[in-house]
């Protein structure tokens, strides 16, 4: 018997599987993740203690260019004086050293 026009076999869609997809250039190999450099705590390594927030110059590598507070992630910070940097920013700004937002 023939089979009706609109019920096609899945056979005909398993070519088209893999259709679209590109391969991950950035794959180093299976199972491994790409690790980057160590970045060290720029207060642990200089034994700060204390993080000043009346020096507004040392404390704009911490932002971002559009004014936002730098993650730890990115900038290398331990968790301790990660949040002493955020609170040296926020009391920077309530004085009016740095600005809350950057505009363009």
């Amino acid at each position: 018997m023939n089979k009706p026009s609109s019920v096609i076999s899945n056979n005909a869609y398993d070519d088209d599987k893999d259709f679209g997809r590109t391969p991950d250039l950035n794959q180093d190999a299976p199972g491994r993740r790409r690790t980057g450099k160590k970045r060290v705590c720029k207060f642990c390594a200089d034994k700060v203690d204390i993080v000043d927030y009346k020096d507004p110059q040392g404390l704009k590598y911490f932002i971002s260019d559009r004014g936002k507070v730098v993650p730890r992630r990115i900038s290398g910070n331990c968790a301790l004086h990660q949040r002493k940097v955020t609170q040296a920013i926020k009391r920077a700004r309530n004085i009016a050293l740095l600005p809350f937002t950057v505009t363009a």
